[in-house]
């Protein structure tokens, strides 16, 4: 690669200082942010997207140390390889926050039961339960939901619109009775395919 440069009328000092560190930062920008996801995605329990992309995640960092490997006495190559998993990180974490991944366990604490929130989680078909409880002040209302995550936001403004001082907890959650459901109808009409193609 580096002859190649060098044909371009490139310098080997400019290549060496300043376009192969670029080069390992942005390999690992790509390859660190791939493998937030891909933990993200084996949080959620999605087995088909996580190993297609760890395969891309090994292969991107391979290419990086390789590179790193080749000009082991350029100081630049460390600040490169540090700073591209840094911001890999952050671009990861900006990545999984949009895509909104998975589904979430929230816990909602208050004084008093919140009929508002009840109607409205009623509306938009979510599941709940609405429990009474002991607090350290004497009695509360406990109230559980799942949801997806791209739900979330809207939901907790309308729990501070309800009670702005309502305590409240967000655990995420990998599978719920349902996706176990679902997979289990899913799998005899996926071997019947099979069986139907092998009968061919």
């Amino acid at each position: 690669m580096q002859d190649f440069i060098v044909s371009l009328g490139i310098s080997p000092d400019v290549f060496s200082y300043v376009i192969m560190p670029l080069l390992i930062f942005m390999a690992r920008v790509t390859d660190v942010s791939i493998s937030t996801l891909r933990v993200m995605f084996v949080l959620s329990g999605k087995k088909n997207v996580a190993p297609f992309l760890g395969f891309f995640e090994a292969l991107i960092w391979l290419l990086a140390i390789g590179q790193i490997l080749q000009n082991i006495n350029n100081p630049m190559s460390y600040i490169a390889y540090a700073g591209g998993f840094g911001m890999g990180t952050y671009v990861g974490m900006m990545f999984e926050e949009k895509l909104a991944l998975g589904r979430v366990l929230v816990r909602v604490i208050t004084p008093e039961p919140m009929p508002e929130l009840i109607e409205y989680m009623k509306e938009r078909n979510y599941r709940f339960t609405s429990v009474g409880a002991e607090g350290r002040f004497g009695k509360v209302n406990l109230l559980f939901t799942v949801m997806k995550r791209d739900s979330l936001k809207d939901f907790i403004s309308k729990v501070k619109s309800c009670n702005n001082k309502a305590f409240y907890t967000i655990e995420s959650v990998k599978r719920i009775s349902e996706d176990d459901f679902s997979i289990t109808e899913d799998r005899p009409r996926f071997t019947t395919r099979i069986y139907n193609r092998l009968r061919k």
